[in-house]
């Protein structure tokens, strides 16, 4: 699992890189695609590798697998925020002292970001002064 970078040097990709960069292409797709089309947007990932993540996001409960013609085509099962946010709880589950957890999570938020943060905590739409 690597890629190319500037001067023909190889990197390996960061844990769960390269499920993000899969992940990325199948919300970038709009739609169920082949594991080719979800390949050519993962720079240096061999077809084979595509697969075995593409699998593991199944069994996770990430992406969904349907049978079409000879193969398979795939699609994300939520959007990009609930996975994340699905990201963040289980995070927070593991994390121990929850309210610690929080308040040092808040606490380092931006200015901007925390004022959004009550915005959807009281129920009004984000961007709305």
């Amino acid at each position: 699992m690597t890629e190319t970078q500037g001067r023909g040097e190889a990197r390996r990709r960061a844990r769960g890189e390269l499920e993000g960069e899969v992940l990325s292409a199948l919300w970038a797709a709009g739609g169920p695609v082949t594991a080719a089309v979800v390949q050519e947007s993962v720079p240096g990932a061999a077809y084979t590798t595509v697969l075995t993540i593409l699998t593991r996001l199944c069994d996770k409960g990430l992406v969904t697998r349907r049978r079409e013609g000879r193969g398979h085509v795939y699609a994300p099962v939520d959007d990009q925020a609930g996975v994340v946010a699905a990201g963040m709880h289980s995070l927070l589950d593991e994390g121990g002292d929850r309210a610690a957890v929080l308040a040092r999570f808040v606490s380092e938020l931006s200015d901007e970001d925390e004022q959004l943060l009550e915005q959807v905590l009281h129920g009004e739409p984000p961007g709305r002064e």
